[in-house]
């Protein structure tokens, strides 16, 4: 078997069951039941909000240590906290032993930007879009089979809620194997480079952009991958003066692009909004119908995952800025409008109905997003200007849910906070709409400009 065949079985293998947590979309009803007891309002109002500040503050240690670590260490980090997060679900009883488990959690979801980025300085160039899309499959195919046998299960009277909670607990366990067998990394993106030998020869920059490849017109000799160089006579060398460069350099010309920061700008904002709806929709779904007899929320999430991957795939054969902003607009208009119906119903099949129409729409325009992103950025940057994205969508996120949730804020009611989640989101349609039209005006503008400057030079 080939080795970056091997290394991109061994990741998927390690996103599947990473993702594979049937527990999940039980949580609530598994901790106000009998199991922990824990009221609605300590997780609306104590224990959801430490684990937003958790992810946030992990988030920015995490980031600038994965490529420091070279990856590998962090996914088995990431795996380790998973397994204390199940244990600590399963074992304990306190609310604050709950928010120690909060602490593991925003690990267990800081660490997921090593997975993502660990391919990039693994495999070669020309697999990265084949390896890509099989650890996104892979991811996608853990989180539906969590929600197909969640559903099965607690549908048939198979397992209760606590029994789901310990499937998630061993998914965690053979992840932690997987994570093991991974290969080390010997080179990464920004910290650890190549040189010639090992007498502190010339750096080997992988990483400058394209530009820097061709000066006055002379193209640059192409320079080796990271990955590729792994078994050749070029060894790595670690440089924070290197990596600080690099890191600025990729920065800064990304975010000096207008349509990068415009869309970046969407991307956080988009983010946040979506973090919330779905860190809270259990609880909304559980003041809508109090009895909850229906217990669909594994085939809900399932659902959202199959659907919502459908609607990535058709946002990827979608070509034209111009026409992907109007269509971002009217999907943001759309989703605020699912969010403020779900906050109004006392259906419980509507709420879920419209959380299904909320998912297939974001995956469907944060798929469009990060396409026009990635297009307009130079190599090797996407991982960092993904992080970067996130991190301001997590900043965004942690002030909403104090202004919005928590008592320091407003703390206001589920239904309450669905109708502000709804209006956050017709009302960054609002501003798409505004961004475009200014953006049409000013290029009609220059157009008529230029056609009268034509006329001059005729005449």
């Amino acid at each position: 078997m080939q080795a970056w065949l091997r290394i991109s079985l061994l990741l998927c293998t390690f996103g599947f069951f990473r993702e594979m947590r049937p527990s999940e979309p039980f949580v609530v009803e598994y901790l106000t039941g009998p199991d922990r007891n824990i009221t609605s309002e300590d997780l609306n109002r104590e224990i959801y909000p430490f684990g937003t500040y958790s992810v946030l503050i992990q988030l920015v240690i995490v980031f600038l240590i994965t490529d420091i670590l070279r990856y590998k260490a962090i996914i088995i980090v990431s795996a380790l906290s998973g397994i204390v997060l199940f244990g600590i679900l399963l074992w304990t009883q306190t609310v604050w032993e709950l928010l120690i488990g909060q602490v593991f959690f925003g690990t267990f979801m800081a660490s997921e930007v090593a997975y993502y980025t660990y391919i990039y300085a693994k495999v070669e160039k020309s697999r990265y879009q084949i390896v890509s899309g099989h650890t996104r499959s892979a991811i996608l195919c853990g989180k539906f089979l969590g929600g197909v046998l969640a559903q099965v299960l607690v549908s048939t009277d198979s397992l209760d809620y606590r029994g789901l909670h310990y499937i998630s607990f061993a998914s965690q366990i053979v992840s932690l194997f997987v994570a093991v067998a991974l290969p080390s990394v010997s080179q990464s993106i920004y910290f650890y480079k190549t040189t010639k030998g090992d007498d502190g020869g010339a750096v080997v920059d992988s990483n400058k952009d394209k530009c820097e490849n061709n000066i006055d017109g002379i193209a640059a000799t192409p320079q080796p991958h990271p990955a590729e160089l792994e078994n050749g006579t070029l060894s790595p060398k670690f440089s924070w003066k290197n990596a600080s460069r690099l890191l600025w350099q990729h920065t800064v010309s990304a975010y000096t692009n207008p349509t990068v920061l415009k869309w970046s700008i969407w991307w956080s904002l988009a983010t946040c909004g979506q973090l919330q709806v779905i860190s809270y929709a259990q609880i909304l779904w559980k003041e809508i119908d109090e009895n909850h007899q229906s217990y669909y929320n594994g085939a809900v999430e399932a659902t959202v995952t199959l659907l919502g991957a459908v609607g990535a795939m058709t946002a990827g054969m979608l070509n034209g800025v111009y026409r992907s902003q109007w269509i971002l607009t009217i999907c943001s208009i759309l989703m605020g409008a699912f969010m403020i119906i779900s906050a109004v119903t006392n259906i419980l099949w509507v709420a879920y109905a419209m959380y299904v129409m909320f998912g297939i729409l974001y995956f469907f325009v944060i798929t469009i997003a990060s396409a026009i992103v990635a297009r307009n950025l130079s190599d090797d940057s996407f991982g960092l200007i993904f992080g970067i994205n996130t991190l301001i969508a997590l900043i965004l996120q942690t002030i909403l849910t104090l202004v919005v949730v928590t008592e320091a804020g407003y703390s206001l009611a589920p239904r309450d906070q669905y109708i502000v989640y709804g209006s956050y989101f017709v009302v960054l349609a609002v501003i798409f709409i505004v961004v475009v039209i200014v953006e049409q005006f000013i290029k009609c503008t220059t157009t008529k400009k230029e056609k009268d400057l034509d006329v001059e030079s005729i005449q």
